[in-house]
């Protein structure tokens, strides 16, 4: 007797993905998944060609969405781009995406690549495919998912990125969960000679920056280096002449010895800003300028570049350097990606907390 819909629980997907469940195929008995009247009925859901799941499981969460793009795919197939960079840990690439609709700037749910054989194949729901080439180590399996290696994952995006600025988030995200570094991204895309959209992978991965903590601070970066300010780092500590920690800026022009911010939302709460305010003193007191850069300036950058270049012409005024960014014999580095996987366990989870938050 079929299992009441109902009552029908999925399979789990694996057991280190809790939560996530397996869509299954159409059984004549209907105990290892819905007969073909139940499965027409309202109770039940198609996920993908010959896959379906009872409708109170939604696909919610981008890797439920993951999960059942996926099911269809060959021996030789895989899930890449975002998806793979999130099933892999990069947690930033949360499927959500820009789009315009009636000429308002919206989000919405982007649509899962699957690397595929065959570019015949018809997409599930939510997915698209892509048939291009491939090499030799481009596919593994993840906890039950064949996904594409995470450098053949970020450069597919950067390479058909909308904009050389969103290319440039996309390996700054990458390398924020530590899945790539600049020098294996360019390692990697020297074998791509003549792939479509080479050449904007190529520009970002030199624009990038291992230790940008969000895509604001990417922003910021790109409109300074436009100024002429190139020798910059980010989220890098500066300490005083003692070697005492003063703060860790978003961005830091080492030539000029100007501090710059971005302040969204979160920084406008009482707590957080008394806290901005002590740590804008702090590095004021080493003689170094400050720039804050705000929601508002991301529509007219005019204003924004104006404060950085006077902020520049004041921090000239002082001849006197009471900082550095050469940390002390103490100080665990966690700039680089290399770096960062260096750590132990204990180590990431006590030091990098705030990218974490």
């Amino acid at each position: 007797m079929p299992v009441p819909t109902e009552l029908f629980e999925p399979p789990a997907f694996h057991v280190r993905r809790p939560g996530l469940v397996r869509p299954v195929r159409i059984d004549r008995a209907g105990t290892l998944g819905p007969t073909r009247g139940q499965a027409a009925g309202k109770g039940w859901r198609r996920t993908s060609r010959g896959h379906y799941l009872p409708a109170r499981f939604a696909a919610d969460t981008a890797e439920q969405r993951i999960v059942e793009a996926a099911m269809g795919l060959g021996a030789d197939d895989a899930v890449t781009g975002w998806a793979a960079l999130r099933w892999l840990g990069a947690v930033e690439f949360d499927g959500v995406g820009p789009s315009t609709i009636s000429g308002l700037r919206v989000d919405r749910e982007l649509p899962v690549p699957l690397l595929v054989d065959d570019h015949r194949v018809d997409p599930p729901p939510g997915a698209f495919i892509t048939a291009e080439r491939r090499q030799v180590d481009d596919r593994r399996v993840v906890d039950g998912l064949a996904v594409t290696h995470p450098l053949r994952s970020v450069c597919f995006e950067m390479r058909f990125a909308r904009t050389l600025v969103e290319a440039v988030k996309i390996f700054d995200l990458a390398a924020q969960s530590d899945l790539v570094s600049k020098q294996e991204a360019e390692t990697y895309v020297a074998r791509l000679s003549g792939w479509t959209g080479v050449g904007r992978c190529r520009e970002a991965i030199a624009l990038g920056d291992e230790n940008t903590w969000s895509p604001m601070e990417t922003e910021m970066r790109l409109l300074w280096r436009d100024l002429g300010l190139v020798n910059l780092v980010s989220n890098h500590p500066v300490f005083d002449e003692a070697g005492n920690h003063i703060g860790t800026p978003d961005l830091f022009d080492l030539d000029h010895g100007v501090v710059g911010e971005y302040d969204g939302s979160l920084h406008l709460e009482g707590r957080q800003r008394a806290k901005d305010i002590r740590r804008e003193g702090s590095f004021r007191r080493l003689g170094l300028e400050y720039v804050t850069m705000v929601a508002a300036d991301r529509r007219d950058h005019a204003d924004f570049l104006r404060r950085t270049l006077d902020a520049c012409r004041r921090a000239g005024r002082d001849p006197i350097r009471r900082w550095t960014v050469t940390p002390p014999a103490w100080w665990v580095p966690t700039t680089t990606v290399e770096e960062r996987r260096a750590l132990t366990s204990e180590q990431r989870s006590r030091i990098l907390h705030r990218r974490a938050g």
